[in-house]
């Protein structure tokens, strides 16, 4: 949190923030899309894999820091809140901005993998396994994340021995670009929430306000802009891909780890569990249908999200 005494500088930090969301994503979309060229790999597992990783740091940072300070609330809502933003909010905007092409790879392996780890989420909650069990559960969900890497590290390697590799310029260069892609993403979104949070106490509004609604969105601004620049280049590949790979990161290894320093009151947030597998599952006939996601679907989505926002302020709270 940007100190009160200097609350003067939030809005050239906001500024900043925003330069470096753009610029970071830029390079992000340039330096994968180049990198899957030249080692002959597709630019979808690259996105799963290393891009998903990049742009789940913000929920890595707040869910396991939350977990480490026995705060439970937090560590698990900002996971189920990324989730839903990233698969209604992510992908709405990205596929306003143009439309997104669903490639078979995506539906064949891909969203096959998040869908069974949003429902792995919803079975150990059902079971305790995230609450009175919470280190078995925690360890699972890590040994579950480690047969997810190797399983596309493998694809990786697969796609490599028939591909055609592009030179695109030097790998190593190209790699470089990424990882400071990844830098100036997430670097640009912590700072442009803590200056939105610190211009919002200036002008007075509640704290609870606040956190209800910056701390998903805010994680997920990563995902957002690289997946909304991806689709402004034509680079369905990582827009899909980025948020794919980021819900699996956020399920797998982000709560994994988190589980095993505390309890995560899973059972008590069924309800969200419950909305986050019933989107999830809400994406498959609209992928299916067409092998891509329309700007009237991705209006459709924002509708929805809407909805679930409005749900998490005043909707009826449903007891387990």
């Amino acid at each position: 949190m940007i100190p009160a005494d200097m609350q003067i500088l939030a809005f050239p930090v906001f500024i900043i923030g925003v330069v470096l969301l753009w610029k970071g994503s830029d390079i992000l979309v340039d330096g994968t899309s180049k990198t899957a060229a030249q080692i002959g790999v597709s630019a979808l597992i690259i996105s799963v894999i290393l891009v998903g990783f990049g742009t789940s740091a913000p929920e890595f940072a707040i869910s396991v820091g939350a977990a480490a300070q026995k705060n439970s609330d937090i560590s698990l809502g900002n996971i189920i809140g990324s989730c839903i933003a990233n698969l209604f909010l992510v992908l709405g905007i990205s596929s306003i901005i143009r439309p997104i092409k669903i490639k078979k790879g995506i539906i064949k392996r891909e969203a096959p993998v998040m869908l069974a780890a949003t429902f792995a989420l919803l079975l150990f909650a059902f079971l305790g396994l995230l609450d009175n069990y919470h280190l078995i559960g925690g360890i699972l969900f890590c040994l579950f994340f480690v047969l997810f890497v190797a399983f596309f590290v493998f694809c990786a390697k697969k796609e490599r021995k028939g591909s055609i590799k592009v030179q695109t310029g030097k790998t190593m260069k190209n790699i470089f670009f990424i990882v400071l892609g990844i830098i100036g993403v997430v670097a640009g979104a912590w700072m442009l929430i803590e200056s939105a949070v610190c211009m919002a106490d200036f002008f007075g509004v509640p704290q609870i306000v606040i956190a209800l609604s910056m701390v998903a969105v805010g994680t997920s601004l990563p995902e957002l802009v690289v997946s909304s620049m991806a689709a402004y280049k034509g680079e369905s590949d990582i827009a899909v891909g980025n948020v794919l790979g980021s819900n699996v990161f956020n399920i797998l290894l982000i709560l994994g780890v988190a589980a095993l320093f505390i309890p995560l009151k899973a059972f008590v947030s069924l309800d969200h569990i419950i909305i986050l597998s019933v989107v999830t599952l809400f994406i498959f006939p609209i992928i299916y249908t067409g092998h891509k996601i329309s700007r009237i679907e991705g209006v459709f989505m924002l509708i929805i999200y809407s909805v679930f926002i409005w749900y998490t302020f005043l909707g009826p709270k449903i007891s387990f």
